[in-house]
């Protein structure tokens, strides 16, 4: 069993707390799935469920952690660096439980993931894999150590849609709980039967939690319904009670004003109005006192809000890209031989079009986005904005997200950018932090804001929802849906997917095959 009591965690740099007297059993057959806003410590939370100490760098702790028997598994969201340096050999041999495989057992779960048989013993850097077989690789080695207990920290990030049907069943059928992240909102719907729920409220002053024992959806219904029969009842109270003060104030206006005109020769006329006067206002205290005890209107974390594109306008008929390739290679240094991912690829784009790009993870779609990228960027016709999927190529992590979105640096732009992170849920300190210490959500934000500042008509994204929660999810989708410009996109999100792309191709090592975005 793994049990949490009264945890609290704060922040070491601004003093903030990310989670206030968290209690919670981790029982046999649980899917828990832990949602809320970028940056409200989601992961920190999952790191010191894991160990302690992986947070003990910035941030304070006071609570009990109860794990008396269990082995838990952690798959951290990011790839540790000292890791990435690996081949893949070399990293399947930091698993003591790697040795003790047979052949027969690593076949089998190499088929389990879509890779190679002989993908545990290549000589190929782990930094040079694709992002979902980074992701793939990950996995491979925590199963075979055979955990007790499943952390995940964002599985579902980077791999395609073959895998995330295979992780799907995976938490499904796990014998031991499972207590992940996901910004996959289809993998949480399927999976989930238990939901923790995060919130920073008041500017992220205030730390909130929820525990609910049923499905995401569910609890998304329960959770309206209760809210907005909580608001009626608020809302109907301070109704009743702006009644009762007016008819208060009449009464009291009324006593005022026959007290100022008694005359001294009634003088019993005055002591029945002193004697009403103590009824008026003990009248006022109990009102008061009720006052005190009225349902409070529900306060609530907004997902995000802003807009990409508002003015952009692109005629529906502008031809935007016209892109062929005869071979696309893997990247490879200079003593590897480059290996063929694909070839024929020939990709056309017009003006309102959002394209989206699907395939198997390594068959080479971040590779073909990136030369993509570089065309559009270089044009002069259009104004082009890239999101890469590792963030870290564009931006400059010791900056902080101000410095890094100015481009005059004066008082009215710097005030207008404070105003925009304002609105995506970033407090004065982290606007202030160095983007290094910021979740790989709030980077998207950063990013996304980048591209909303630049009036870009043409945005080229490396999966642009993986790091943004099931809250924010839908408001990104509705942006992009409604942007007017075009859009190149690669992403296994499925609602993504569904709800934003108007033409969805497959990359095969035949080329790109035009499908109905179904079954990708």
């Amino acid at each position: 069993m793994l049990q949490i009591k009264q945890l609290t965690i704060t922040h070491k740099k601004d003093l903030r707390v990310i989670l206030k007297d968290f209690s919670f059993v981790l029982n046999p057959g649980d899917k828990v799935v832990l949602i809320g806003e970028e940056g409200n410590g989601k992961s920190t939370l999952l790191k010191w469920i894991y160990d302690p100490r992986l947070i003990e760098g910035y941030a304070e702790t006071q609570g009990e952690r109860i794990c008396t028997g269990e082995h838990p598994g952690y798959l951290p969201q990011e790839l540790p660096a000292e890791e990435k340096e690996k081949t893949v050999y070399e990293y399947f041999c930091g698993e003591d439980a790697f040795g003790m495989q047979t052949p027969r057992e690593v076949t089998r779960l190499a088929g389990q993931l879509k890779l190679p048989s002989d993908f545990f013993y290549q000589d190929q850097k782990m930094n040079t894999l694709s992002g979902g077989e980074k992701v793939k690789a990950q996995m491979a080695r925590l199963l075979m150590a055979q955990p007790s207990v499943l952390l995940l920290d964002e599985p579902s990030n980077d791999i395609d849609i073959e895998t995330l049907e295979w992780l799907e069943k995976l938490i499904l059928e796990a014998p031991q709980p499972v207590l992940f992240i996901s910004h996959d909102e289809t993998l949480i719907e399927r999976t989930a039967n238990v939901v923790i729920h995060i919130e920073q409220l008041k500017r992220k002053t205030e730390s909130r939690y929820s525990v609910a024992k049923t499905g995401y959806r569910q609890y998304e219904a329960n959770r309206a319904a209760q809210l907005a029969s909580q608001e009626q009842r608020a809302l109907g109270e301070r109704r009743e009670e702006k009644k009762r003060q007016e008819k208060f104030r009449r009464i009291e206006q009324a006593v005022n004003y026959d007290l100022n005109s008694i005359t001294r020769q009634n003088p019993h006329g005055g002591y029945l109005l002193k004697k009403k006067m103590r009824a008026v206002k003990s009248l006022e205290k109990r009102y008061e006192r009720e006052a005190l005890d009225r349902t409070e209107i529900p306060e609530t974390e907004d997902a995000i809000f802003f807009k990409v594109g508002e003015k952009v306008k692109m005629p529906a008929g502008k031809t935007v890209l016209e892109f062929s390739l005869d071979r696309l290679y893997a990247p490879s240094s200079k003593e590897e031989v480059p290996r063929l991912l694909s070839e024929h690829i020939f990709l056309r784009i017009k003006g309102g079009e959002r394209v989206c790009i699907t395939g198997k993870n390594g068959v080479g779609k971040t590779t073909l986005l990136k030369q993509i990228a570089e065309q559009l960027l270089s044009r002069t016709d259009i104004r082009a904005c890239y999101m890469p999927q590792n963030y870290e190529d564009i931006l400059e992590l010791d900056r902080t997200p101000v410095d890094f979105l100015s481009v005059t640096g004066d008082k009215e732009e710097t005030t207008r950018i404070r105003t925009y992170l304002g609105s995506m849920k970033y407090t004065v300190d982290e606007m202030t932090h160095p983007m290094s210490e910021l979740s790989g959500g709030q980077k998207a934000k950063v990013l996304l804001l980048k591209m909303s500042l630049s009036g870009a008509d043409v945005l080229i994204l490396d999966e642009p929802t993986r790091n943004f929660s099931p809250l924010s999810g839908p408001v990104i989708r509705k942006i992009l849906r409604q942007y007017q410009g075009a859009i190149l996109s690669i992403s296994h999100d499925r609602k993504y997917i569904e709800e934003v792309c108007t033409a969805v191709y497959q990359l095969t090592p035949e080329g790109l095959v035009k499908t109905d975005g179904e079954n990708v």
